[in-house]
């Protein structure tokens, strides 16, 4: 016969597995500040990870660890920089919207989210499991993001270990570039008025660390990371290489005549980019963004990629299956 006490713990790990969010086996905890200035504890090593924006995916993934759940940019697509394996996790819903139904449904232990699309509902998001908010905007944000999720998922060193690695390799893809060449360029949302990205943004950075020269310029007093370009404005400042974020069909920036007339249009290099280069700011999505960016910018020196090879040598083999 079970004894009371046996019954009694069975009983209680029941209820804490029903009750959402579960904590370390050992009990220890991490302690994180976020974008918000706020002091989040999350359990030592989740088992159960949740992202609203690619970051928290990039980050697991590049330490072995594969999300249970994920928003996406554009709907039906999985990124080849996270090798398509977004799609074998539950679906969000698109990052500005997530779902708050679903997210409370997978029984998050930790959820990290992009600051500008969540932080009006922190508290619901507090209430399903703790919860991380990062800008995800900057360069500079990038290391810090990319360290503390490493502490929070269990392998601290390993984080360090990519910052570094990403150091040495911009400055090494850097002193390769071209000297005294520097490409004007635009990275851009497409429509009517373009929506373009300051160079403190983290693809901006790495582009400029290259030699590019960002028609956008460094960020403004009002610290937004980007701001309008209309094509006449573009025309004026001449980029001769634009990345454009590609959202799907629907590009009418493409349908004005000033489109046709820019230098990057007509020497054929408009490169509509994946979702690395909107959401750059994890370890796999930077890798992949300066490889891509230098053989954009200097196709004689720099050798085209293939995004999913490149991504599978940083992501363990163990979480590809």
């Amino acid at each position: 016969m079970w004894n009371i006490s046996r019954v009694a713990a069975i009983l209680g790990l029941a209820a804490m597995l029903s009750s959402g969010s579960v904590m370390a086996q050992d009990g220890k905890t991490v302690s994180i500040t976020d974008d918000r200035g706020v002091v989040v504890v999350v359990p030592e090593n989740p088992q159960r990870i949740a992202a609203i924006s690619y970051l928290g995916v990039d980050v697991a993934l590049a330490l072995g660890i594969k999300p249970v759940a994920t928003t996406y940019m554009t709907a039906g697509r999985q990124p080849d920089f996270l090798l398509g394996l977004t799609g074998e996790m539950k679906s969000l819903g698109q990052r500005a919207k997530p779902n708050l139904e679903l997210l409370s449904e997978v029984r998050p232990d930790v959820i990290v989210a992009m600051k500008r699309y969540t932080v009006g509902n922190a508290a619901q998001f507090e209430k399903i499991a703790p919860y991380i908010a990062y800008n995800m905007e900057l360069l500079s944000e990038s290391y810090q993001e990319v360290s503390d999720l490493s502490k929070v998922f269990g392998k601290p060193e390993r984080g360090e270990q990519l910052n570094a690695e990403f150091k040495s390799h911009l400055a090494d893809y850097a002193a390769k570039a071209p000297k005294n060449v520097h490409p004007r360029f635009q990275i851009m949302w497409g429509g009517d008025t373009p929506f373009s990205f300051h160079t403190e943004n983290t693809a901006a950075s790495i582009v400029a660390a290259l030699g590019g020269d960002n028609i956008a310029g460094p960020m403004q007093q009002d610290g937004k990371f980007g701001m309008e370009i209309s094509l006449e404005a573009m025309l004026e400042k001449d980029p001769e290489v634009i990345f454009v974020y590609d959202s799907g069909p629907d590009r009418p920036h493409e349908n004005n005549p000033i489109w046709q007339q820019l230098s990057a249009v007509k020497n054929g290099r408009v490169y509509y980019v994946g979702d690395e280069w909107v959401e750059t700011n994890g370890p796999i999505a930077r890798e992949m963004v300066l490889r891509e960016a230098a053989h954009y910018l200097y196709p004689d020196t720099f050798p085209a990629i293939d995004v999913r090879a490149e991504a599978a040598k940083l992501i363990p083999a163990g979480v590809q299956q």
